[in-house]
């Protein structure tokens, strides 16, 4: 009898005690540029507009979502989409580079995308050469 009580009770115990584990949590959203930067090489200061395009895949297990992406110069736009990047997904970041009124030459811009991802900041790299 004593025995069977005993059983019993650690057999309480340990249905309790697996219960109470926490959950396993999921990785945090993360973000993975299949590249991060772009060189337009030489163009045309007749045609000084530029445009690229970043593609980037949420490998995390959460929703990613793109907090800010800036630019280090008003002539440099970055657009990308605000709703959330399932994990799995791809998204994409369009730069624009507008050379208009700027002095001939080479020119390197930075944009850095914020997210909330485990890497919380990433910088992306456009370049190139405006000639006459």
């Amino acid at each position: 009898m004593k025995k069977l009580l005993l059983f019993t009770l650690l057999l309480i115990c340990g249905a309790t005690a697996t219960m109470a584990q926490k959950p396993v949590e999921k990785k945090p959203a993360e973000i993975k540029f299949d590249a991060v930067s772009h060189n337009f090489g030489e163009f045309s200061k007749g045609n000084p507009v530029v445009s690229t395009k970043f593609t980037f895949t949420n490998v995390g297990e959460q929703d990613l979502v793109i907090n800010q992406a800036v630019a280090s110069c008003g002539c440099t736009v970055p657009k990308y989409t605000k709703e959330p990047i399932k994990p799995g997904e791809k998204g994409e970041i369009n730069v624009t580079y507008n050379g208009t009124g700027k002095a001939l030459g080479h020119f390197k811009k930075s944009i850095t995308v914020r997210t909330n991802g485990a890497v919380e900041i990433t910088r992306l790299y456009i370049e190139g050469e405006m000639k006459e």
